[in-house]
């Protein structure tokens, strides 16, 4: 029954959620844009950014359920890490994680039309993967716009999982870390595969679970090994798939 209901679901996902996602996303673009000239970036990504995600979860017809929330400490930076599984991961962090966030994402999603300018307009850091002087240099210039409670937030495994599984997580994150001596918040999302599965453009609703585990001490991340810092990070993500 529940196959037979997400065949029927694709013509709603084809006729209402691709395109009014892309009215929404140039909408919030140009919102981004309009509110970061007029106020300014923080105030913006705080209160108008957030919308888009869930405006699109919203249309899809999903429920976001946020597990132990209150491990975030209001007013501390963290390296953010978290598991990537679909597009709707990207949605749900945006739209329910409850952190102030600078998206450390790949240089290539500067071109992507209406999200590339947002992104850029609200500071968050592009890195160029192919060149790792130039990735770790861009970690560094990013330094100061990570504190006061503003964190840095992390896909380690740079591209989606096509299973769900955790693959390989790329250091950054933790050489970041430890540079700045910031605590290390491990998120797990589960079931946003079961929404837009990767490499797939089919969209079935289904329940995200956002899971917020105790941070990693700032303490811990300076006595560690970025590899040690690494295995402990993906263990603790991976206890709530």
């Amino acid at each position: 029954m529940k196959n037979i209901f997400c065949q029927l679901f694709q013509v709603y996902s084809w006729l209402i959620i691709i395109p009014v996602s892309w009215l929404i996303t140039a909408l919030f673009a140009f919102l981004t844009i309009t509110f970061s000239l007029l106020v300014n970036s923080k105030w913006t990504n705080k209160w108008i950014a957030p919308w888009w995600g869930k405006l699109i979860i919203l249309i899809t017809f999903c429920r976001v359920k946020i597990i132990d929330k209150h491990n975030v400490e209001i007013g501390q930076s963290y390296i953010v890490v978290c598991n990537h599984q679909s597009l709707y991961d990207i949605l749900t962090i945006y739209g329910y994680l409850p952190v102030e966030i600078k998206w450390v994402m790949k240089k290539e999603l500067e071109k992507m039309p209406f999200v590339g300018i947002a992104c850029k307009t609200l500071g968050h850091i592009f890195v160029d993967r192919r060149n790792s002087d130039k990735a770790r240099q861009s970690l560094i210039d990013a330094k100061d716009d990570v504190s006061g409670g503003v964190s840095a937030f992390f896909f380690p495994e740079g591209s989606r999982s096509l299973d769900g599984e955790l693959t390989h997580f790329k250091k950054g994150a933790f050489r970041m870390a430890k540079t700045l001596g910031l605590p290390i918040l491990p998120i797990t999302i589960s079931g946003a595969n079961k929404v837009m599965p990767t490499k797939s453009l089919k969209i079935c609703p289904h329940e995200i679970s956002l899971t917020i585990h105790q941070p990693i001490t700032a303490e811990i991340v300076t006595t560690e090994t970025i590899n040690a810092l690494s295995i402990r990070t993906k263990s603790i993500i991976a206890s709530a798939l």
